[in-house]
């Protein structure tokens, strides 16, 4: 039985690590995806242990069951969160809006990264039905862009046939809860209607940091995602919403 645990771990191990570098290959966004090679060796070397059994047994018991109980707690409570996120995957609004915000994502020098042109293509959808509604994008410049994704945004919503007069810019934010706060300035929070469009494994965590900063009438327009980037983006966002709720943000 050891040893059929051991040839399934490794196989994990291994799963991990190509995953790890066929995300690497496509050029993600940013290096979380260097997780899965860490979980990748990390259950190979656990396979190796379960195949000596001289090493396994060298390990003090205490060990063992302080280690298991560790990983059975965080597999709960990642399915608990991952049940959260996923419960905000194909959100729709309800009720009529005055203000939608189109959360930022990386901006490449060849325009957005996929996930940004999902979420802009979602909104224009969005903006096309509702006339009415104006639109503020919210993203500063990182590191790695050549311009702010707000400003990248506008032009690229402009280009899609939405009036610039409908457009406004919010380009100093470098994350979700800056994009919030500094959205607000725009609208009245309390009393506006609010739509916010960001992919569905983003949307819980969008959601939830509005709600705590007192967006009280917002409502959520779900983009998709990469089909491929799926389990990356999710255990991302499972990181995300456990790092929001030990600072309060959630």
């Amino acid at each position: 039985m050891q040893r059929i645990i051991a040839i399934f771990l490794s196989v994990l191990g291994i799963a991990s690590i190509l995953y790890c570098l066929g995300i690497s290959l496509c050029g993600f966004g940013t290096f979380f995806f260097l997780i899965w090679a860490v979980i990748g060796i990390a259950l190979l070397g656990l396979s190796y242990l379960l195949l000596k059994p001289t090493l396994w047994f060298a390990i003090p018991l205490w060990i063992k069951i302080a280690g298991g109980s560790i990983v059975c707690i965080g597999i709960i409570v990642l399915g608990i969160v991952e049940g959260l996120i996923l419960s905000q995957f194909h959100a729709k609004p309800t009720e009529p809006a005055q203000y939608c915000i189109i959360l930022g994502a990386q901006w490449k020098k060849s325009g957005p990264s996929r996930v940004l042109k999902y979420r802009l293509d979602k909104a224009v959808e969005y903006l096309e039905i509702n006339p009415e509604v104006k639109v503020i994008v919210s993203g500063g410049q990182g590191y790695n862009e050549p311009i702010a994704e707000a400003d990248g945004m506008c032009a690229y919503l402009e280009n899609a046939g939405i009036s610039k007069d409908r457009i406004i810019v919010e380009n100093q934010s470098s994350n979700t809860y800056e994009n919030l706060i500094f959205s607000e300035q725009f609208l009245d929070k309390t009393e506006d209607q609010v739509v916010i469009v960001t992919n569905n494994f983003h949307m819980y965590r969008a959601m939830k940091i509005a709600q705590k900063q007192g967006y009280e009438k917002v409502q959520g327009l779900a983009a998709k995602s990469v089909v491929g980037f799926l389990p990356n983006n999710l255990f991302r966002e499972f990181v995300g919403v456990m790092k929001d709720w030990v600072f309060g943000n959630l």
